[in-house]
Order: structure tokens, then C-alpha cells, then sequence
């Protein structure tokens, strides 16, 4: 199966889209006839651009945020910028705790940490900081290549998944890029970064995508739709029809789907076989989580070797360091390490689902809870006090202000998370 991919190179400067649409929310719009003329200050080079084109009077559309259908309760998460987990330093600082007391639960690392052997591997390296790594990580792409099963051909490796995306965003933007919320929120950061329009179809109140719904925002605009599966705060699956849909319903245009796989290593299922039939799919995937590898920035993509030689062409020089693919490679190879991640994570999620809340099923190294009637940032800060560090999810677009992502930690970690959410139901319930 198979789709036109051509429109990879877009012509028109890249920072002002004309559009006669208007958009559903907080989108700045204004008529270059009026407008432009009584502020030419600000938007003197808008004004230029318009006029020069001969669309004076057309409506500009900028910043390029465009929401849709509202099947969740909305969240408090804004456009502002990645928000990461709370750091030890930071926790420690604030509620003057002792750093060796806290332990930290809210940004899904590997509680084992990094392969013995991928430690070796960056130790062995590490007098060879000095050179070059390959430009195109070959070696470490072979690697992923053995793992997946999927040919080196069609495989790239970037720094993390992230610059995966930014890659990928590049040949695609501007653009409008399709993304069901909530999910990770670097999708659309990456996309707007890159002078494309975010389009928002919210999942439903279990988390689950509707393809119909997802086809029905697609335009001629559209040229990429971000799934996440396992989800990232929900921990669900997509369904494999589900993804199927979407990819046929994208047939003959210009667009492609990108799925972020980064906890798949946890799960029951995962869909890359996929990339090997439809060639507008994109799978991505990160050495951050099941391989401990966060620290060094790994991630892959699995892709048509279309893409692929278009993603070479745009990708960041020597994107993945010496010690980043030589700890990756190591990592790859260590299956005994990663079996014994994914047991541990198994085993703890079912240690989670004891929080006297609800706790959503997941297939990813963390869990979400519902802590309704209270407030996630009440109760994030109850547990941040007792040392915990877990995910306030309400800066996730569309997750509402009463949902907490909790990593799954080591046995004894995990039992006083469980301890601690049961003494903030009793003091609260009192």
C-alpha cells in the first residue's frame, strides 16, 4: 500500500501562512487591509509578504494552533513548552528533604538503570570522545536492525526519539499535524516549532482514539497524524484496525502517520510489522525506558526507505555521540537486562493497581490515576513532601486537573507510593 510522498520540499517562506479558514479557538487572525496598516510595526514583514504577493485583504493566520472535536474534558496544559518531571534537586531544595530520601517516580526511567554491559561499552569508548561518531550511526542502526527484524534500510537512529520527530518535521511542516489528546506534548511543540499548525482530536474518557473522528480534521494541509501506543499518560493500546484505518483513510495524500512506541517494550502488542506493509508509516522508539539509556539520548525510527533517504538528507550531522550507539549497541544485546526490566515493571504495575484511587489499566512503566474529588497538584504536592516524586498530568493538553502519572519503581518504591496515596486519602478524608 502506498501513498504519493512528495510534497516533502514546501515552497513559501516558512513563517506566515494566508488562509481564507477561520479556525475554532484563540487563533489570531486579522485583515491586512485594516489591520496590518493601523500596527505596521509589528507586522511590517507580514504586510510586505501579503502585499508582495498580491493577497492584501486575505486573513493571516498565526500562531498556528488549531483545536477541534472536545470529546474530553478539557485541561489546564497550555502551548508553552515542554514540562518535564520534577528533578531530586528540585524537591529537595523545596521541601528541604534530604536528596538520599527521595525517590523519584514522574519521568518513566528504568528503576535497574543502564545494561552492566552498555556501561562497559561507554567506559571503553570514552577515550575516543575526541573523533567523530558515523555520521549516519550504521553500526548501532544494524543493531536496532537485529532487534526489530526490520532491514537497516529502512531504519534511522536519532538523539532520542525527540530528534526523530524535529528530523521528521523539517521535511514535513509547514503543515497541519494531527494529534489525539492527551498525549506527549512534544508531537505538537516539534510540529508548531517547525512553522506547522497543531490540529487537537481528543480522545475519549477511557483514552481511546476514534479513527473517524481523526480522518474527519484531515485537509489538504495535513501531513502527519501522531499516535502514541502504549499511550503516554494513559498507558492504552491503539487497536491495530484502529491504526489500519487511519493509514488507508491517508492513502493518496501527502501525509504520513507517525507512531511513537516508546513504551512497547512493556506491552502485550506492538504494531512495527506494520511499517514493513504500509509505506506511510513512520514507527519510532527510544533506548530511554525499557534499556535505562535516557542519560544518552537514543531513539530510532522505522520507516519506507523513501522517508528514510529524505530524512538523510535533512538530519542533523552526527546526531547520535560514540557513546550513545556504543551503550546502545551493548544494550540492544543485552536481552537479559531487558527481560529482566519488563518483569519488574509487570510485576509492579499490579503492586500500583493497590492505590486507593483509580488506577487506569496500563501497558506502559507507569500507571495513571484519577485522585477525583481532589486535585492532582494537591495531591503531587502531599507526595513531594514525603519524598515521592510523581507526574502532575495536568500540564498534559486535554487531561483535566486531577490525573497523576506514577512510574513504576522497585518493590519498595512502589510500596510506599501506595503508602503514601493511602495517607493523603485518609488525612483528606477525614
Amino acid at each position: 500500500m502506498s501513498t504519493p510522498f512528495h510534497r516533502i520540499d514546501h515552497v513559501g517562506h516558512p513563517h506566515i501562512r494566508c488562509d481564507r479558514r477561520r479556525t475554532d479557538h484563540s487563533v489570531y487572525t486579522t485583515r491586512v487591509r485594516n489591520d496590518l496598516l493601523n500596527d505596521a510595526k509589528r507586522h511590517r514583514f507580514a504586510f510586505h509578504f501579503c502585499r508582495v504577493a498580491g493577497i492584501a485583504g486575505k486573513q493571516i493566520i498565526t500562531p498556528p494552533t488549531k483545536i477541534t472535536s472536545m470529546k474530553h474534558t478539557p485541561g489546564t496544559g497550555t502551548d508553552s513548552g515542554y514540562v518535564p518531571g520534577r528533578s531530586i534537586a528540585e524537591i529537595a531544595e523545596e521541601y528541604r528533604i534530604p536528596v538520599d530520601s527521595i525517590i523519584k517516580l514522574g519521568s518513566n526511567e528504568n528503576p535497574l538503570g543502564p545494561s552492566h554491559a552498555a556501561v562497559r561499552a561507554v567506559t571503553e569508548r570514552a577515550s575516543g570522545i575526541s573523533v567523530y561518531p558515523e555520521s549516519d550511526a550504521r553500526d548501532l542502526c544494524d543493531a536496532i536492525s537485529e532487534y526489530t527484524g526490520h532491514p537497516a534500510e529502512n531504519i534511522v537512529a536519532g538523539a532520542g526519539m525527540d530528534g526523530v520527530i524535529d528530523t521528521l518535521m523539517r521535511i514535513l511542516m509547514p503543515g497541519e499535524a494531527i494529534t489525539p489528546t492527551p498525549t506527549f506534548s512534544y508531537y505538537a511543540i516539534s510540529a508548531r516549532a517547525h512553522h506547522g499548525t497543531p490540529v487537537f482530536a481528543l480522545r475519549d474518557r477511557d483514552f481511546a482514539i476514534d479513527p473517524q473522528d481523526i480522518l474527519s480534521q484531515v485537509t489538504d494541509e495535513t501531513r502527519v497524524v501522531f499516535l502514541c501506543s502504549p499511550n503516554n499518560p494513559s498507558g492504552n493500546l491503539i487497536p491495530e484496525s484502529d491504526l489500519q484505518t487511519i493509514l488507508e483513510g491517508l492513502e493518496g495524500r501527502d501525509a504520513i502517520v507517525f507512531l511513537d512506541e516508546a513504551y512497547v517494550e512493556f506491552s502485550e502488542r506492538s504494531m512495527i510489522h506494520l511499517a514493513g506493509e504500509y509505506d506511510n508509516l513512520v514507527v519510532g522508539r527510544t533506548l530511554s525506558k525499557a534499556f535505562g539509556l535516557a542519560g544518552l539520548r537514543v531513539g530510532y525510527g522505522v520507516m519506507s526507505e523513501r522517508i528514510r533517504e529524505r530524512y538523510l538528507r535533512y538530519a542533523t550531522p552526527f546526531a547520535v555521540s560514540s557513546l550513545a550507539t556504543a551503550a546502545g549497541i551493548a544494550a540492544l544485546g543485552d536481552r537479559e537486562h531487558l527481560k529482566r526490566s519488563i518483569e519488574l515493571v509487570r510485576d509492579g504495575r499490579r503492586k500500583l493497581a493497590g492505590i486507593p484511587f483509580h488506577v487506569y489499566l496500563s501497558e506502559a512503566n507507569f500507571v495513571l490515576v484519577d485522585v477525583s474529588p481532589h486535585r492532582s497538584d494537591a495531591v503531587c504536592d502531599f507526595l513531594a513532601r514525603s519524598g515521592i516524586i510523581v507526574r502532575d498530568c495536568s500540564s498534559f493538553r486535554g487531561a483535566g486537573d486531577s490525573l497523576v502519572r506514577v512510574s513504576v519503581g522497585t518493590a519498595e518504591q512502589n510500596a510506599r507510593v501506595v503508602e503514601a496515596f493511602s495517607e493523603f486519602q485518609g488525612t483528606y478524608n477525614k
